[in-house]
């Protein structure tokens, strides 16, 4: 398979991270192109297959940004104000377009982790 898959695990309650919104975009230079909007279903993952496929999915520096503050909220997570975690940037380049690129973040209230998955 090829493409851009993401995948959230909310490590504070040991589930997936449902209705989690991610932005992705397309970096040039000091330019950030929006390309869409989705959101986690109830595994964590997104509907509908990979992020990116096909002639969307090109070599380049990308970011997927996770509204981490706005899902912790969401499901009754008590924040300080501003939040610790707010927005999380992932920033990440593509470099061979017959590879899959799997990007999943562990997230909770005070800390993240990500890495390329499979």
């Amino acid at each position: 398979m090829t493409g851009l898959t993401t995948h959230v695990l909310d490590t504070a309650l040991g589930k997936p991270a449902q209705g989690l919104r991610i932005d992705l975009f397309h970096i040039e230079g000091e330019l950030r192109h929006h390309i869409k909007t989705v959101e986690t279903n109830a595994d964590g993952r997104v509907d509908g297959g990979p992020i990116l496929i096909g002639e969307s999915f090109r070599a380049g520096t990308y970011e997927l940004l996770f509204h981490a503050g706005d899902y912790l909220r969401a499901n009754g997570t008590p924040l300080p104000h501003p939040a610790f975690l707010d927005l999380v940037p992932i920033r990440f380049g593509i470099a061979d377009t017959s590879a899959h690129y799997h990007v999943p973040l562990l997230i909770s209230p005070y800390g993240y982790s990500t890495y390329r998955g499979s």
